[in-house]
């Protein structure tokens, strides 16, 4: 019978430095350490250079790293997406004009058409708006897929058109207004002090996923014992327990760190009948509710990339498009209900892109396109399509949005972020053509 605690042979391990071995032990994706590793120095070299050189390290305080979590889930959202749509060899260029197209009927309904149908602060009025802006954005995003699989036009063309469609659609529809403000609790979605959980419900979060950390190492380890597979050694899954359940913590209390100002507290305290004590009061924002709309949207997007038949058709098209074809996969079908996802997940970015700011405007979404490429290709995506994970995307989309947040911190040129944003992109992909041939 097979010991499948068996450990490598002496032989191998002989050969292999600890670093090696530690890496080998507990399974830790190498690249996903050089993604971390590269936001780390991010973090820290704006941090400096804004102390050193402007007087004020801001970057690396909870009030600025709340706000950049927040700024990321509109790009994280839609870069889940993306992976799956360049994972088959395709490409969506229309992203970020659909969102602003989205988020300007949204923002139209809330403030000018609903209004005359419901009462005022109707919920049914900003329901409705999510809703259409979510449906809206999975019909466009159908309505390319078709054109695609069916019409055989190049994806580049397809949404590169969508591009510039969308975005005049946009401008038309609002004749080149700003769209506000919007309702009050639709705003909610987009974070501030109101739209976050709190200290309390950020530490039943951060319970409840500790609790599904703990839950994933133990039922993986017990899943792999019935199939007869090798385990992890037990230190290496305490490791992974004790890091995983560290990094929640540690966020939590980084997101509790950062108080609601003072204004909104004294508004919050006559509101409620509340005293406030001469020193203050503190109030925490916690997690926002874009963090974790995007935080979910993860999840779901790893179960169906890993766990569904949806995700082993994507990953087989991408890998090899004829040998799929042939194997009895209907890749235009899986084109237009791919397109489709991609739709519904930049809908919902414009749900919280226009919840954020309060408004609708023409700029809205402009260059989202290449900031969620960028996020998605820095996050291990391979243009030559069949390799990419949901997770390195998220770290991607942190990773272009700290590029952006810190050069805005230090007084940064618009047009400077610009070519700093596109020479990262290029090196990004320069980066995994050495890796894809180092690995062959």
């Amino acid at each position: 019978m097979t010991n499948t605690n068996s450990p490598t042979p002496a032989g191998s391990d002989a050969t292999q430095g600890p670093v090696t071995r530690f890496l080998r032990a507990t399974e830790i994706d190498t690249r996903l350490l050089g993604m971390v590793a590269a936001l780390v120095l991010i973090w820290i070299g704006f941090h400096l250079y804004g102390a050193l050189i402007n007087g004020n390290g801001a970057f690396l305080t909870p009030r600025n790293l709340w706000n950049l979590s927040v700024q990321t889930a509109s790009i994280g959202i839609m870069a889940t997406g993306m992976v799956l749509v360049i994972v088959t060899r395709n490409i969506d260029l229309s992203v970020g004009s659909v969102l602003g197209f989205t988020a300007m009927i949204m923002a139209l309904m809330q403030s000018r058409w609903l209004p005359h149908v419901f009462e005022l602060g109707s919920p049914v009025i900003w329901i409705t708006a999510a809703l259409t802006g979510l449906l809206m954005g999975a019909a466009i995003g159908a309505f390319h897929g078709y054109l695609i699989a069916y019409a055989r036009i190049p994806a580049f063309i397809v949404t590169l058109g969508g591009l510039l469609v969308w975005r005049g659609a946009a401008f038309l529809v609002a004749r080149g207004e700003t769209i506000s403000p919007l309702d009050s609790t639709f705003v909610l979605i987009g974070g501030g002090p109101y739209g976050s959980v709190g200290a309390t419900g950020s530490w039943i979060i951060c319970a409840l996923a500790c609790a599904a950390v703990l839950w994933m190492i133990v039922s993986g380890r017990k899943s792999r014992q019935d199939h007869g597979f090798a385990q992890r050694p037990v230190w290496a899954d305490t490791f992974l327990s004790a890091l995983g359940c560290g990094i929640i913590i540690g966020a939590t209390l980084l997101m509790n760190a950062y108080p609601w100002p003072k204004g909104i507290v004294k508004d919050y305290a006559a509101k409620n009948n509340i005293t406030v004590p001469e020193e203050g009061l503190f109030i925490s924002h916690g997690f926002a509710i874009p963090v974790l709309v995007l935080v979910a949207v993860a999840i779901l997007m790893t179960i169906l990339s890993t766990r569904t038949r949806f995700g082993r058709y994507v990953f087989a098209i991408g890998g090899n498009p004829e040998a799929a074809e042939l194997a009895g996969i209907n890749t235009r079908w899986m084109t237009v209900k791919l397109y489709a996802l991609m739709g519904l997940l930049t809908g919902l970015s414009a749900v919280v892109a226009s919840a954020r700011l309060n408004s609708a405007t023409n700029a809205l979404g402009t260059f989202d396109e290449l900031y969620v490429i960028a996020a998605a290709v820095i996050g291990g995506t391979s243009l030559a399509g069949g390799v990419g994970t949901i997770y390195g995307a998220i770290l991607g989309a942190l990773v272009m949005q700290s590029l952006q947040s810190g050069m805005v911190l230090i007084g940064f040129d618009a047009a400077i972020q610009q070519m700093v944003v596109g020479g990262v992109l290029v090196l990004a992909v320069w980066l995994d053509i050495l890796y894809r041939r180092n690995a062959k």
